[in-house]
């Protein structure tokens, strides 16, 4: 969980850091923050783009890159370790993406997410000071 908190500092978007590990068989074989597209201005660069809902649209989440970035073949059976609970479309990605574990340190309130992370282990891991 340290990797992914370091990972985090990565991130472009000033509203929220967040950082995505995914583990199998005790290696690392991805990782992933929120930041815009390839070629694409970055929030800390030319301001959030807000949606209807208060959700910055400008960035891809940390476990979209994540999963983008690994190859397909080593995601099956792994472990995403992430410094915020997936929303429900990282939740998607991350389930179709054949992970079956999360653990996370903070919640991040979402009724949907837990719908489709229904065949996958899920652990919340507080971080404690």
């Amino acid at each position: 969980m340290s990797i992914a908190r370091e990972v985090a500092t990565r991130s472009t978007c000033p509203r929220l850091s967040v950082g995505c590990v995914i583990v199998k068989d005790k290696h690392i074989i991805a990782t992933g923050y929120n930041g815009s597209i390839h070629g694409h201005e970055h929030c800390d660069e030319a301001g959030c783009l807000i949606n209807e809902a208060g959700r910055c649209i400008r960035t891809l989440h940390a476990e979209a890159n994540a999963v983008l970035h690994a190859e397909r073949d080593h995601l099956k059976g792994a472990t995403a370790y992430i410094t915020h609970e997936p929303c429900e479309n990282c939740a998607k990605t991350l389930a179709q993406a054949g992970i079956t574990r999360v653990v996370y340190s903070h919640a991040y309130p979402n009724p949907w997410n837990r719908h489709f992370l229904r065949d996958v282990e899920v652990v919340h891991l507080p971080l404690y000071s």
